[in-house]
């Protein structure tokens, strides 16, 4: 059994080029996430949700626990309402995905703004730094991260293959996040 934790641990690690510390692994692998997709085509059911399901997969394979998911339209009000009612539940790391370009229906950073107590721009400024990379068009997302009560909300991009890559760039760090919220 042993063995095979520690092989997991290691495609983990390859995979998703994480530093894991000992005393780490145990709240590493207890994360509550909600997803929560934020666009009007997928609500309406005329375009699938595609970058969600990036989400819940990288999720899964990091063992974490996917305890809410929804598809909401590029609705402030009902993008507050659902980080609210989440943030009450205690959810430890929300996800969001979808409105952070520069259309006037993209507000999710406005909504989270509303929603959160403080903002964490070293988790955006990172994803931006790695991304930009692979394209420029990185310098154009308006994502933020924040933290509402003890649950870290971070705006991921609507495009499945950017959810990928900034999910990428992030997740090494976000347990230590999630630990030193969960100390104060």
């Amino acid at each position: 059994m042993c063995l095979l934790f520690s092989m997991f641990l290691l495609i983990l690690k390859e995979k998703y080029k994480l530093i894991f510390l000992n005393n780490r692994i145990q709240s590493f692998l207890m994360i509550t996430v909600g997803i929560l997709t934020i666009s009007d085509s997928s609500f309406k059911g005329l375009r699938k949700d595609q970058s969600g399901p990036v989400i819940y997969q990288v999720c899964k394979d990091l063992s974490w626990k996917i305890v809410k998911q929804k598809i909401v339209p590029d609705d402030i009000k009902q993008i507050i309402n659902v980080l609210s009612e989440w943030t009450s539940d205690r959810i430890q790391l929300i996800f969001t995905t979808g409105g952070t370009g520069l259309t006037q229906r993209d507000v999710t950073p406005e909504a989270t703004m509303k929603v959160i107590d403080k903002l964490i721009p070293g988790i955006p400024e990172l994803m931006r730094l790695e991304t930009s990379k692979i394209t420029k068009y990185t310098f154009l997302s308006r994502a933020l991260a924040g933290i509402a009560e003890q649950t870290l909300i971070v705006n991921l991009p609507g495009s499945p293959k950017a959810v990928g890559e900034c999910l990428s760039s992030i997740v090494s760090i976000l347990p230590h996040a999630l630990e030193m919220l969960e100390e104060s």
